[in-house]
């Protein structure tokens, strides 16, 4: 089995979330792409094989099949790209349909735009949140209260917790266990820590225990959810927003993310690739 490593969401040609692709004519066992991605060790591997006029596609973190993950279609799509021209791609998820556009730069690496799963939002329980806080060393204090606690999906469950400092983001550490065990129990596949900049740049870092990973460096579903997020709570910040991601984890990433006023409407998200030798 090829596995082809393509870090997505780079930031010029540097850092960016790594992800395995693998591509065949079917779909292997869930338990042997299970063991893959625990081989590969990052945290997600697409499998993607020919279906009707798109692909089929599901993704795999190290301990569990992830419903959707963004980074990792990013980087599908720079390899159909590569494999079969600058196009727009049918994606079929185990739930729903998305699609990946590939185009390559002047600099003759490609760039890969998603369209995210719809979007949702709901408010998150206020003991759960304080639980979860107590994990990380944060109080109620440490958030912004202009941006209230909210799952938010698309495609994938995220909790969206904005703080007041980049400063406590930047200092983020947490309990592993607990906080994985708390994750499990709302189905959440990252927990979406941001500190906004201004109306068109936010800093994000994404803890990922329910997949093994203490965190991820780029993460496209979450983006996506937190855009949705956004337009819920009608935040009156622009519609086209830069997220900074993984720079405290010296794998600097940019996520560029457009979305409508139109509640519930899939967001995309775009990102540059490169490939990891």
């Amino acid at each position: 089995m090829q596995v082809l490593r393509i870090a997505a969401f780079a930031y010029n040609n540097q850092g960016g979330n790594p992800a395995g692709v693998v591509m065949g004519d079917r779909m292997p066992a869930a338990a042997e792409m299970l063991q893959t991605a625990k081989d590969v060790g990052y945290s997600e591997t697409a499998f993607l094989t020919p279906q009707d006029d798109g692909w089929r596609i599901r993704y795999f973190a190290p301990e569990m099949e992830v419903a959707f993950c963004g980074h990792a279609t990013i980087a599908a799509g720079a390899v159909l790209g590569e494999r079969y021209g600058e196009n727009t791609y049918q994606l079929y998820l185990n739930q729903g349909e998305i699609t990946v556009r590939a185009s390559r730069g002047e600099d003759g690496l490609f760039r890969a735009t998603l369209r995210s799963p719809q979007t949702w939002s709901a408010v998150a329980p206020p003991e759960y949140v304080a639980q979860l806080l107590g994990h990380f060393n944060f109080s109620a204090a440490d958030l912004d209260p202009a941006y209230p606690v909210r799952f938010a999906f698309a495609g994938a469950r995220h909790l969206i917790l904005a703080l007041k400092e980049h400063e406590t983001l930047s200092e983020m550490v947490y309990d592993f266990e607990p906080v994985k065990g708390l994750m499990q129990q709302e189905g959440l596949t990252t927990l979406d820590l941001i500190w906004v900049e201004s109306d068109r740049t936010i800093h994000s870092r994404n803890p990922f225990p329910p997949g093994g990973v203490y965190e991820d460096p780029a993460t496209g579903a979450a983006a996506a959810a937190l855009a949705g997020y956004l337009r819920d709570i009608r935040w009156p910040g622009g519609r086209r927003i830069d997220i900074f991601q993984g720079w405290e984890m010296g794998s600097p990433s940019r996520l560029m993310v457009q979305f409508s006023d139109k509640k519930g409407e899939g967001v995309r998200v775009s990102g540059e690739t490169r490939y990891i030798h």
